[in-house]
């Protein structure tokens, strides 16, 4: 099963969802490692964590050392967060003009309230005129380019203000070559189940296109992904908190969506050696030091299901170098015990809550301004 976005040709329709903070250059290495290893080739789409185009275009340092690509990856995907045309087009053409990636994506999706009180993220397809000029911008900075635009947001603000329709629908008349549903709307988060019935809405709205639709929302499992496919009648699937411990998650999917075999889940033993390459990724992109402290997040995801006890999870907290991380993992190295009920829910999850929006949003959805301030959201990348 292949999947064509714009000049794009996938060999699998599985996309890694870009998540801040996790879908780095060392996270995306790990993964793609562990596509060739189990399976024998990188089929899939691999997204860079979410950039913001005002500081792509101001070329603030940190943002650039986010957008590292490994030499070896190709295709070259990136996620502009993005509420100003202006910084939308210039962010875009820098991309295509410097041959910085070889797609983007569009973050119309993120829903914490940092993000909506400024009227980006989920918040902003609301604003229907705005959206669509923003996609527009990208679309026109890359033409005559390979590089293809593809959008991604949610059901809408909440139950009342749904917008998942009108988002695709402008998304392809303004020549996006692809457009992606996480089937939650802001209000939701990540709490509950996602709703794919809103995928099905939208592949059928859009269905006169050609363009394909992604669906993206509690796949954990290569099952997921075919239940979903098959549900839904989306062209993909994208994951997100799906993988987070579970890197070698996208040879399953890739592999059950092509009618192949399905790799075998790892022992402990070959986990510990996937966390400690894990590791030497982060510490050749950030230092040793930092690649350290940021790993902590990752180890409760790793070690879910394996019967290790709380003092290697303890220690795991508390390493500051690839030694003592070698040295703590080291009686598990060819441990052969399998993880139990380690499928499910991941990362965050909270609750539903009212979206914070600013002041007069919902008044008009054809309104054309310009969020103040939204732009320098996360300006450090």
């Amino acid at each position: 099963m292949t999947l064509k976005i714009g000049s794009l040709s996938l060999n699998s329709p599985v996309i890694l969802a870009p998540m801040a903070g996790v879908t780095n250059v060392a996270f995306r290495t790990l993964c793609r490692e562990q596509e060739i290893q189990r399976t024998g080739t990188v089929a899939g789409l691999y997204v860079c964590e979410m950039i913001t185009a005002r500081a792509l275009v101001e070329r603030n340092e940190k943002t650039l050392h986010m957008m590292s690509f490994a030499p070896e990856e190709d295709p070259r995907s990136v996620q502009l967060y993005t509420t100003d045309p202006k910084y939308t087009y210039e962010a875009a053409k820098m991309i295509v003009d410097e041959n910085l990636a070889d797609h983007i994506d569009m973050n119309f999706g993120c829903p914490v309230p940092k993000v909506t009180r400024r009227g980006g993220g989920s918040a902003l397809p609301y604003k229907r005129r705005l959206y669509g000029n923003i996609v527009a911008a990208a679309v026109r900075a890359t033409a005559g380019s390979d590089v293809p635009v593809t959008v991604k947001f949610r059901i809408g603000i909440d139950d009342e203000h749904h917008t998942h329709l009108d988002a695709g629908r402008i998304a392809v008349e303004e020549g996006a070559a692809a457009v992606t549903l996480h089937a939650r709307t802001a209000a939701d988060r990540y709490s509950g189940e996602a709703n794919w019935n809103e995928i099905t809405r939208l592949k059928e709205h859009l269905s006169d296109s050609g363009v394909p639709v992604l669906g993206n929302g509690d796949i954990f499992a290569a099952e997921d992904a075919l239940r979903m496919m098959e549900q839904t009648g989306c062209d993909g699937v994208q994951v997100g908190r799906g993988c987070l411990g579970r890197p070698w998650l996208f040879a399953e999917l890739s592999a059950a969506l092509r009618g192949e075999e399905i790799p075998a889940e790892p022992t402990l033993g070959e986990v510990t050696r996937i966390v400690y390459r894990h590791a030497e990724l982060l510490a050749a992109h950030d230092g040793e030091e930092r690649a350290c402290r940021d790993l902590r997040k990752h180890m409760a995801w790793y070690l879910r299901g394996f019967p290790v006890g709380g003092e290697l999870r303890s220690n795991l907290t508390r390493v500051s170098s690839l030694a003592e991380l070698r040295e703590a993992m080291a009686p598990w190295a060819d441990s052969e015990s399998m993880a139990v009920d380690a499928e499910g829910s991941r990362g965050r999850q909270g609750s539903p809550s009212k979206v914070t929006l600013p002041d007069g949003w919902l008044d008009d959805p054809e309104d054309e301004t310009v969020p103040v301030g939204a732009d320098l959201m996360n300006s450090g990348g």
